[in-house]
């Protein structure tokens, strides 16, 4: 089986798109308007998807135990830029030292792992 999404319910729909736009670096797949505002982001249309869902109810706490990984083409400069953009982030990670991460919270609370 091949995964198609992460879907993601926020209160604060345009916010997580443009994280996921200008902070990621995926873009809009397809839209959808209807009871709610849906959009699937990603790099391209055949790779799995962020699915952000328009929910006034949503709690944006987001869940401690779950987060999504993406790869930065140079992770130190990756959290430079988002601690000058007022993210929190964690400190630099390197359990190994060929491998470096660091975490940030996205506007829904999802925690996003930069590596």
């Amino acid at each position: 089986m091949k995964m198609v999404h992460v879907t993601i319910q926020t209160k604060h729909f345009e916010e997580e798109i443009k994280f996921y736009q200008e902070i990621v670096g995926l873009a809009i797949q397809s839209q959808m308007e209807g009871p709610k505002k849906i959009a699937f982001l990603a790099n391209s249309a055949d790779e799995t998807k962020v699915e952000i869902i328009d929910n006034p109810e949503a709690d944006n706490s987001g869940n401690p135990n779950i987060s999504m990984g993406f790869k930065a083409e140079d992770v130190e400069k990756k959290r430079e830029e988002l601690i000058a953009l007022g993210y929190e982030v964690s400190p630099m990670i390197s359990p190994v030292p060929q491998v470096k991460f660091f975490f940030a919270k996205d506007p829904a609370g999802v925690t996003v792992q930069f590596i």
